[in-house]
């Protein structure tokens, strides 16, 4: 039997996301991100298509590599204004019943202790429909703002995450019983003391005494995101992640990220399918091949270079404004995204990509594919996609809002339905047990269950 297909939005708090240049599009909403209804109607939409979940991607900081200035950023309003995530979850979560919400935080810039509370509180407001991306940054500027002279090293981050995250699961799988909370009304006990536990953390970069500040949410953790394809990215996503998501511009790169992936986590002692991968994509479809044509070439009248150049700077750490447009990109090992650079370099030695033709791919869609057509000509493409890389699902970006991703929910996803190919309906539960049908709960062999406080 086949697979099923899964689906993602990729979004984020911001006018543009994966697509610079195309907020100027007439029917592009994405500039009314900033109102609470285009957040509502859009997990409302989402929700009718039976996606997973909405991603939100999020940065902390400007893309001021290009050129060695924020202008190309600000003039194309690159990632820039963006709000919050997590603040949009509990409105969203309020209009609809099953559709889950992934929220990006970096956790190299703020302590552990009160992130764990705000995870918390919203897995509790939206009945266990939340997942964390777990990212550790990778923009200098963001780090200037919070107090450090830039960044830390690549694998430094990474070595931070892992004390993070083990200050995370003491707070959030063990300094609570399942049973603390007593609402007993006539002997006036609220909690049982006893089953409340401080956990005494002291670590090389925390140190967390007490307790948790809130009783057990419906996921206790929330579901595990992450997005590193670096080789210390797939360890550390080995250890704790429960969905990867990853971006290449060819099944090539795909294949090899996720073989890296699955690998990783057998030689952590867990199994191939103990993660979900989802390939990021833009798909434009349309009645016709013609119309998705159309449609595409007016997408590309609207594609802002210089905007696209900030992007593809700020992700890889390299100044492409002092490079010939058409010289290869070559890898260069540095303190930036290193899957960003690598997906155009080392990820496929099958093709050599110039500055001008990486811009120009990063332009409409980011770093995935995009694939064009009406929806029996894309779904065709999806199945080749996911059968012929080892992924299980697709992190849907857009170019227009809500053009792109209303196509997918009404042509496509009953294209896919119909041919065995998506689901039908959304299985009850938290969004852990949507996703791998094994209850709300970490698996017991996780690590993050094995965690013990003194």
């Amino acid at each position: 039997m086949p697979r099923p297909i899964r689906f993602n939005a990729f979004s984020m708090n911001a006018a543009s996301h994966q697509s610079p240049g195309l907020w100027r599009h007439p029917r592009n909403t994405s500039v009314a991100f900033n109102r609470l209804s285009y957040w509502t109607d859009l997990a409302r939409l989402l929700e009718r298509g039976l996606f997973d979940a909405l991603f939100i991607a999020d940065v902390l900081g400007i893309y001021d590599v290009y050129q060695g200035s924020p202008q190309a950023a600000l003039r194309g309003g690159v990632q820039v204004p963006v709000n919050d995530p997590l603040l949009l979850v509990p409105a969203m979560a309020g209009v609809t019943e099953h559709l889950g919400f992934g929220v990006t935080f970096s956790l190299t810039y703020e302590h552990p202790y009160p992130f764990a509370r705000r995870m918390s509180t919203l897995d509790h407001l939206s009945n266990g429909r939340v997942g964390w991306n777990i990212v550790t940054g990778y923009l200098d500027s963001a780090a200037r703002n919070l107090g450090l002279a830039r960044q830390r090293g690549h694998d430094q981050r990474y070595d931070l995450a892992e004390e993070y995250l083990q200050v995370l699961y003491k707070l959030w799988e063990k300094s609570w019983d399942d049973d603390a909370v007593l609402l007993e009304r006539e002997s006036g006990r609220y909690i049982e003391p006893s089953r409340v536990h401080p956990i005494n953390h002291v670590g090389e970069h925390f140190q967390v005494p007490g307790m948790h500040l809130c009783q057990p949410s419906p996921q206790r953790t929330p579901v595990l995101f992450q997005a590193g394809a670096s080789a210390r990215g797939q360890q550390f996503a080995a250890r704790h992640a429960e969905c990867v998501f990853i971006s290449g511009p060819t099944p090539t790169v795909l294949r090899r990220y996720a073989d890296g992936i699955r690998q990783a986590c057998e030689a952590a002692g867990r199994g191939r399918d103990e993660v979900l991968i989802y390939a990021q994509a833009l798909l434009i479809v349309a009645p016709t091949r013609e119309e998705a044509e159309a449609r595409f070439n007016d997408y590309r009248r609207y594609v802002d270079p210089d905007a696209a150049l900030a992007l593809l700077s700020g992700w890889t750490g390299i100044d492409f404004a002092g490079l010939d447009p058409d010289a290869p990109i070559e890898y260069v090992e540095n303190d930036a995204g290193r899957a960003a650079l690598a997906a155009f370099t080392a990820a496929d030695p099958t093709r050599r990509w110039t500055v001008r033709e990486a811009a120009e791919f990063v332009g409409l869609g980011g770093r995935g594919p995009v694939l064009i057509g009406a929806a029996s000509e894309v779904a065709d493409q999806l199945e080749t996609w996911l059968d012929h890389t080892g992924i299980d699902g697709f992190n849907l970006t857009y170019a227009v809002q809500p053009d792109d991703l209303a196509n997918v929910v009404d042509l496509l996803v009953p294209e896919l339905q119909r041919r065995g190919r998506y689901p039908l309906s959304y299985t009850e539960g938290p969004l852990r047990h949507k996703l791998f049908g094994r209850g709300g709960q970490l698996p017991e062999r996780h690590v993050g269950r094995q965690v013990s406080i003194q």
